[in-house]
């Protein structure tokens, strides 16, 4: 295995990160990557024909202020710290503060190689099973934890009923199911979380066809304007397992940014360099270690 070769694909020159926290005012060596900064609109025109979901109905388009439209995002069961913590999902305050801090790091970095505005995170693990829906769950609520942006976790795992566990509402239909029928609108495939500011889509219940469906126009328009509805969102498309699916392959085109997970004990140095040289795409942003 080429080390060189693998360390050029998982880290950013220290030029370019230097140059970035020159440029964003963020994740400096003296915080500790705590510092964030301000909503990305900030320092410019806001938008001003962004829509807004409350899972349930929709606004007509307005005037983006993030102090009052992020909170008409929809969360009638929010889970309290009990419940997060027995389904493992992050929150402000929690015990396990390196956890925590993991995921923000995470938040920044990300948010870093995407500059101003929304942006898709696709995230697969290199596993070879299920388990991986949790870790995109806990990015995506990463993102809501910061008050000026909001999420949208989009599962585009079929195979997987995880989701289900992790929501503090039923689901029903989701992304395959309003991509095979027209006649569906987004805001009945949007459901609350439980978590603030994180609004999720099931992956739905047509997995047999799951490929074809990626692969539809109609796809491409439901993330094209999943994107447009808030001018700082952050979705995470979960998608199968990425060496043992062609879901994942094609998820690819639909995002930004893409993060391998590395089940601890499962995945070698020559695994993670084979499957990043696989995806052969500069939207490679990094790994997460998974316990």
């Amino acid at each position: 295995m080429d080390d060189n070769k693998l360390y050029n694909a998982l880290l950013k020159s220290q030029d370019e990160r230097r140059q970035l926290k020159h440029d964003r005012g963020e994740a400096k060596a003296e915080d500790g990557f705590r510092t964030e900064r301000p909503y990305a609109g900030s320092d410019r025109g806001a938008p001003k024909n962004s829509r807004v979901e409350t899972n349930h109905s929709e606004t007509p388009p307005t005037l983006y202020d993030p102090s009052t439209s992020l909170a008409l995002i929809g969360n009638p069961t929010p889970w309290s710290r009990e419940q997060l913590r027995e389904r493992k999902i992050i929150y402000s305050g929690m015990p396990d503060k390196e956890v925590m801090d993991a995921y923000r790091e995470l938040r920044i970095q990300l948010r870093n190689r995407a500059g101003d505005g929304n942006f898709t995170v696709m995230f697969s693990s290199l596993g070879n099973g299920p388990g991986g829906l949790l870790t995109a769950f806990n990015l995506a609520a990463a993102f809501g934890l910061d008050s000026h942006t909001s999420a949208l976790l989009v599962d585009c795992d079929p195979y997987s009923n995880e989701l289900k566990g992790l929501v503090s509402c039923p689901m029903g239909a989701g992304v395959t199911d309003f991509v095979g029928d027209r006649s569906m609108t987004i805001k009945s495939i949007l459901y609350p979380s439980g978590v603030e500011r994180l609004t999720v889509i099931p992956a739905g219940t047509q997995a047999s066809s799951a490929v074809e469906l990626f692969s539809a126009v109609r796809m491409r328009e439901l993330i094209t304007e999943l994107k447009s509805r808030y001018p700082d969102r952050c979705i995470v498309l979960n998608a199968p397992p990425f060496r043992e699916s062609t879901e994942a392959r094609i998820l690819e085109r639909f995002a930004d940014q893409i993060v391998f997970g590395v089940p601890f004990g499962e995945v070698t140095g020559e695994i993670i360099e084979d499957s990043v040289d696989a995806l052969g795409s500069d939207k490679f942003s990094g790994l997460i270690f998974q316990e």
